[in-house]
């Protein structure tokens, strides 16, 4: 036997996965290459005076397929990041667009800081400086490129290199939609914090809603009792736990952090955690759980369903055929290597995949950009005139309701229920579900329909792959 194959890079696993799916189609030569490939991808090393000394940072915009603008991507703040990461997230960005429907093509951002290094005011003017440096190059532009937030960065960031974008360019209107993900006073929108999880929630809802692919997954009924653990308490991890415990019924039972992990089969209170990681910067002491210095071998912990939702390669060649959990949904950007999913696939197990599953991030940031550039919040007209027509029939029933005394009455809270008008969070979380649902039923339709296609992952990248595809010869090329 020779040596074990190395374990391929992020980068390598999205182009390996991405080939696989391209094997199984028939585009016009040359196309396939213009879709693989990445545009554009634009470094920047700048300068900050800190504590006394200038400081060099290093910054990437990488631009993956323009075959919608603008562009869309989130920017990442870590240390890891290089330009082969930020390329492989553009290129993931760009079929996670097409999958959902969101009329963006691809991009990312990346620099290189550990926010954790630097306080508030030493973020703001690093911020701003790499802001300053995509913006004159229109790297960030509400009509060519918007950027989101991402690992390391949140709706604080965001508001800056909106204002620095606003700074440069004091006439344009649309300003706000030069990025998604800001603070609500700042032109954001409601749900956008909660859009990744709240997305995770609603594609296990939709899995769940199809016996033959809860079967495949060796699994049955709902999502009632099913066991859950989780890699990464992030915002994504946070929320995802959070909304399918405290709404769907499900049950943590374990929680990954970068100190290690807790486990505990009766169930974990995710936002007693939360608070705890908070007051003490990790889980190690948390009281309700067994802790684990080793976090990662809670990985292989005994659950119904896994959610790696932090960082890539999390589960690999080395420890994939220890995994026990029957379903997998990546709420992370590419937690699964190529090497591990090829394991993961032999052992049956049923991968939800990164592309569709943590969409609801981008898709939020649609409706925020949407809404910045109709520059009015949803539900503004509407939602009075909704009410008063819902008054009508109510009035109607209660007259009903008194005429026919004992022998019919109005259920106690039908009234409350069925007056309120829908506001501008229950708009996106209703536009975000519906998105979640039909770009799932467009991969299962795949995934049933067609013999040579294996598992949801290869099916998503067929899908994506050819509506870029469509795009590009829609446009002469």
């Amino acid at each position: 036997m020779g040596q074990p194959a190395a374990e391929p890079t992020f980068r390598e696993s999205v182009d390996l996965m991405f080939n696989r799916a391209v094997a199984l189609m028939d585009l016009a030569p040359g196309l396939e290459e213009k879709i693989r490939v990445c545009n554009a991808t634009y470094t920047v090393r700048f300068g900050v005076r800190l504590r006394g000394r200038i400081h060099t940072f290093t910054g990437y915009r990488s631009v993956h397929s323009e075959h919608l603008e603008p562009v869309k991507g989130g920017i990442r703040f870590a240390l890891a990041v290089d330009q082969d990461e930020v390329e492989a997230l553009a290129a993931l960005m760009t079929y996670k667009c097409a999958l959902v429907e969101a009329p963006f093509g691809g991009s990312k951002g990346g620099l290189c800081v550990d926010p954790r290094e630097y306080d508030e005011h030493e973020m703001e003017q690093i911020t701003r400086r790499f802001a300053y440096e995509l913006i004159k190059r229109d790297l960030v532009n509400p009509a060519q490129n918007v950027p989101a937030p991402d690992m390391g960065t949140s709706e604080r960031e965001m508001a800056w290199i909106a204002d620095q974008y606003n700074r440069m360019h004091t006439t344009d209107i649309n300003a706000r939609a030069c990025v998604t993900g800001k603070p609500l006073n700042g032109g954001g929108i409601e749900g956008r914090v909660e859009a990744t999880g709240r997305g995770v929630q609603y594609a296990l809802r939709e899995f769940f809603r199809h016996p033959e692919d809860v079967a495949a997954a060796g699994l049955a009924g709902g999502l009632e009792g099913k066991r859950v653990i989780v890699q990464g308490l992030g915002n994504v991890g946070y929320h995802a736990a959070s909304f399918l415990c405290g709404e769907d019924g499900a049950r943590l039972v374990g929680i990954i952090e970068r100190d290690g992990a807790l486990y505990n089969p009766e169930g974990i209170d995710c936002h007693a955690v939360r608070d705890w990681i908070l007051r003490h910067g990790g889980v190690s002491g948390f009281p309700d759980a067994t802790h684990t210095a080793e976090g990662a071998t809670v990985l292989e912990e005994d659950c119904d369903i896994l959610i790696p939702a932090a960082l890539e390669g999390v589960i690999h060649r080395e420890n994939a055929e220890r995994i026990k959990a029957p379903l997998i949904i990546e709420a992370a950007n590419g937690p699964v290597t190529a090497a591990a999913d090829e394991i993961l696939r032999r052992k049956g197990t049923v991968i939800i995949p990164d592309m569709y599953a943590n969409a609801g991030g981008v898709t939020v940031s649609y409706f925020e950009w949407v809404k910045n550039l109709s520059h009015i919040r949803f539900g503004r007209l509407q939602r009075r005139q909704e009410e008063a027509r819902h008054e009508l029939i109510l009035g109607e029933l209660e007259r009903l309701d008194h005429m026919l005394g004992d022998a019919w009455s109005l259920s106690p809270d039908f009234k409350a229920k069925y007056l309120r008008g829908a506001d501008e969070l229950e708009l996106v979380r209703s536009g975000l579900d519906d998105t979640m649902r039909t770009a799932y039923q467009s991969m299962r339709e795949v995934w049933h329909g067609r013999e040579e296609v294996p598992d949801l992952r290869t099916a998503a990248y067929l899908v994506a792959i050819e509506r870029v595809a469509a795009s590009y010869t829609a446009k002469g090329l």
